[in-house]
């Protein structure tokens, strides 16, 4: 397993890597700055150096290069997603967020995609089980069936996701739990739809 990066880190690495691929060009120290609002080109240069020290990124062209960093993805380092702690597969429960990144699949290492940690077994019939990770992409609408994040009055709850014409009903995959009934009043929302989950064999 690679090295785990912090969220600051891998947003790092992140703003390179998407810059890059928009741009077709590295960005400059000072595009970085702006780009990520840091300080300072010398709170930048801190963080090229510990990642540099990480094998994360590399210099193409020689240390005083102009827009000379590459994520080194060759060197095998992983790809990181912000892990954002736990969500219930059960009844609803409060998000509880986490400081850590994960590594995951690097076809999921995307800009706005997260994952969070599956706390109870409501969903087992998708495959689901407690303990396992899920990889959200991050969205406020979702289809019929999708398996989503949906908030309902601060609290976050996994579900199978379907809308009708008198609201919203969040169903199980387990017969032992209720459908939930989003009524008119509550404060109700989504955080995202299930793209993936793994779980970890330790």
């Amino acid at each position: 397993m690679a090295e785990k990066l912090s969220p600051k880190k891998q947003r790092f690495v992140e703003f390179i890597r998407e810059f890059s691929q928009r741009k077709q060009r590295a960005p400059s120290f000072v595009e970085i700055m702006q780009g990520l609002q840091l300080k300072s080109l010398g709170t930048v240069n801190w963080y090229v150096r510990e990642l540099e020290k990480a094998g994360i990124l590399r210099r193409r062209g020689g240390y005083n290069a102009k827009r000379a960093l590459v994520v080194a993805e060759s060197e095998a380092r992983g790809y990181y997603l912000p892990l954002l702690g736990l969500i219930a597969a059960g009844f609803p429960l409060e998000a509880v967020e986490s400081i850590e990144s994960i590594e995951v699949p690097p076809v999921y290492a995307q800009p706005g995609n997260y994952v969070l940690k599956v706390k109870g077994d409501s969903m087992i019939e998708d495959n689901i089980e407690d303990g396992d990770y899920v990889i959200i992409r991050q969205q406020a609408t979702a289809e019929a069936g999708q398996t989503v994040v949906a908030f309902i009055n601060g609290e976050a709850t996994l579900k199978r996701y379907y809308p009708r014409p008198t609201g919203v009903e969040l169903q199980p995959r387990n017969p032992h739990y209720p459908v939930i009934k989003v009524q008119a009043e509550d404060d109700f929302r989504l955080g995202g739809v299930v793209l993936a989950v793994w779980r970890r064999y330790e």
